[in-house]
């Protein structure tokens, strides 16, 4: 009889900043990035179960990868995936495509196990000119990478497809077949920027999963966006099976950004600055000072090639629940967030159990009831734009 299926927390967009020698890997990463650093703060700090790691196709980061296995830090699982304590590490890859015609765009490539990731390598490296970085741009159709990826065991999975650089929809094209073979993607990644609702005026993405991660590029970014995931056990073989929405699998929760705090939600001016007027969805120079140098805003981008009237979300769409990152909380510095991790473990224990009166007795009341409220929704924002992210302003009154 088949074990019960349980919940997850799951984060799979984390960059690498540095192998263990100290060779960059993602230029604009963190340091302590590292492939060992990365497990240790999702299994320790964060809580996260099911981590996704970017950018392990780097010879280098193989190599990191090796001595945690050799060392027993670490272990293969069966099913697929890597075991660091209670929490499980998929290897993946972003990848830049660009077709004839398009702009570019990143796809995230996640594969079972290091052999096999080891043979991704060997094929990226006759189609890239730098396999020791994140994120190159592939020398060949898009469509042959999924074949590969397909071939190898794996799946691909689009990523932040609404973001204004480098995206399917925000700079490669209206339309993500117009790209990518529909038939071989599973799932597709949000970003910061969006969410469910607003990616449901595209009648193209019913058929896929949504997923949110935090697309991190230090330790305390892991965790600002993820999914809770229903499985039988947090491997590369279940997560499949819960991107396809198989055998009772699925995505349970978005955890993410309300869009307004993403850097890109609103049109933005990269003249004067300005923020402009979200009503304004055909901008093409500034309102402000008539500057053509317009950063288009997710949510316009949206509207623009809407083929609906009114966004639809399916019966199977998991519900996108608003979360604030605690970096995000007015009145909680560093030394407070320190006092609540030693009390209550780790920063998914704080941002979905902790009682508002134990919170408040660690970080003060303001910081206590602006975490509860944000459970809820309840919070208020300015939006973000052109590059800075938006800000939590308080609870709602």
């Amino acid at each position: 009889m088949e074990s019960m299926l349980n919940p997850y927390y799951a984060d799979l967009h984390i960059h690498i900043g540095r192998t263990n020698s100290g060779k960059p890997v993602k230029i604009s990463g963190s340091r302590d990035l590292t492939f060992a650093g990365i497990a240790k703060e999702a299994a320790e700090r964060k809580g996260i179960q099911l981590v996704g790691i970017i950018d392990c196709h780097v010879p280098g980061v193989q190599e990191d990868i090796q001595a945690c296995l050799a060392s027993g830090e670490m272990e293969e699982l069966e099913g697929g995936g890597i075991r660091y304590r209670d929490t499980t590490i998929l290897l993946g890859s972003e990848i830049e495509i660009r077709e004839p015609g398009q702009g570019a765009a990143h796809v995230l490539v996640y594969l079972p196990d290091l052999s096999v990731m080891a043979s991704l390598t060997d094929w990226l490296s006759k189609r890239m000119k730098n396999i020791t970085l994140s994120t190159q741009r592939l020398h060949a159709p898009a469509r042959s990478l999924q074949e590969e990826v397909l071939r190898l065991g794996g799946v691909l999975i689009p990523a932040h497809i609404f973001t204004p650089h480098k995206s399917i929809y925000g700079s490669a094209a209206d339309h993500m077949s117009e790209v990518l073979d529909l038939s071989l993607i599973d799932a597709v990644e949000l970003g910061l920027s969006a969410d469910s609702e607003m990616a449901g005026w595209i009648s193209e993405l019913d058929k896929f999963t949504f997923l949110t991660n935090s697309d991190a590029h230090s330790l305390g970014k892991i965790g600002r966006e993820y999914n809770q995931l229903l499985m039988q056990k947090p491997t590369f073989d279940e997560f499949k099976k819960v991107i396809r929405r198989e055998d009772g699998r699925q995505v349970l929760i978005n955890y993410g950004f309300n869009p307004r705090l993403g850097k890109y939600h609103r049109t933005f001016c990269g003249n004067c600055g300005e923020v402009l007027d979200e009503a304004e969805n055909a901008v093409d120079r500034c309102l402000y000072c008539g500057s053509p140098k317009i950063v288009r805003g997710v949510l316009d981008r949206i509207r623009s090639i809407a083929d609906r009237e009114q966004p639809y979300l399916p019966p199977y769409r998991a519900p996108y629940q608003y979360q604030i990152p605690l970096e995000f909380i007015p009145g909680l510095g560093p030394r407070k967030l320190e006092a609540l991790i030693a009390d209550f473990g780790n920063e998914m224990n704080i941002l979905h159990q902790a009682p508002e009166e134990e919170l408040a007795a660690i970080a003060g009341a303001g910081p206590a009831a602006v975490i509860v409220q944000a459970r809820a929704g309840n919070v208020r924002l300015q939006a973000g734009g052109g590059g800075t992210y938006g800000k939590v302003l308080g609870k709602e009154s």
